[in-house]
């Protein structure tokens, strides 16, 4: 029989979100919105993030970002181009990041020059759901060719999310998926959770999430 010290893990848990806590509040004296960006690898986290800078800079709002990676800076390097602010954290073997990391990483930000706050979390559709950041919003990011399936099979992930996103739209009918299976899966699992279709190579559907976002 297995046995599991479910004090410990509490206790690991209350940590987390107590630094999150502390997060949320310097942030909040800054100014700044943070948004937890979710998803699995390849779902689209980054592109979204390069979609909606310029967006956010068109309307006066300055962005930064934390990129949440097990290792390397591909991602940041993305952001970094985009001339925002942004910090690379990886976690190494750990597949999620954690209040303490995103601490660690808004401590080397320019907190007086920004006003929304990108935390990428590492790819992963299971992990980073019991840990939160510090953040006001969670968008979910799932692609079409996740399989249309995906979204039944991380219900945990939508269940804690404020914003749902299906990308790569596009592709749908080239793998086989139905949309709207995943719109009434994500509308199961938590219903109240707005949900946008997004062709991030087009820009497809991206003003409408923003102004969801910002609201």
């Amino acid at each position: 029989m297995h046995h599991i010290d479910i004090r410990i893990e509490q206790d690991v848990y209350a940590a987390n979100d107590r630094i999150a806590d502390q997060n949320a509040a310097l942030l909040r004296e800054h100014g700044i919105r943070a948004i937890d960006l979710l998803g699995a690898i390849g779902s689209g986290k980054t592109a979204l993030i390069e979609r909606l800078v310029p967006l956010l800079a068109e309307r006066g709002i300055r962005a930064g970002a934390i990129a949440g990676d097990v290792y390397g800076d591909d991602d940041f390097k993305r952001i970094v181009s985009l001339g925002v602010p942004a910090v690379n954290a990886n976690t190494g073997k750990e597949c999620h990041l954690d209040a303490h990391i995103v601490e660690h990483a808004i401590g080397h930000l320019p907190l007086d020059q920004l006003d929304l706050l990108f935390i990428e979390n590492v790819g992963n559709m299971v992990c980073p759901t019991d840990f939160s950041l510090g953040a006001e919003k969670r968008v979910v990011v799932v692609s079409s060719t996740e399989g249309d399936d995906v979204v039944n099979k991380h219900p945990m992930m939508f269940r804690g999310g404020t914003i749902g996103v299906i990308n790569k739209v596009d592709l749908a009918p080239l793998v086989g998926a139905d949309l709207e299976r995943m719109t009434r899966d994500i509308a199961r699992y938590n219903p109240t959770m707005p949900v946008f279709r997004t062709n991030l190579k087009t820009g497809e559907g991206t003003k409408a999430l923003l102004d969801e976002i910002l609201k």
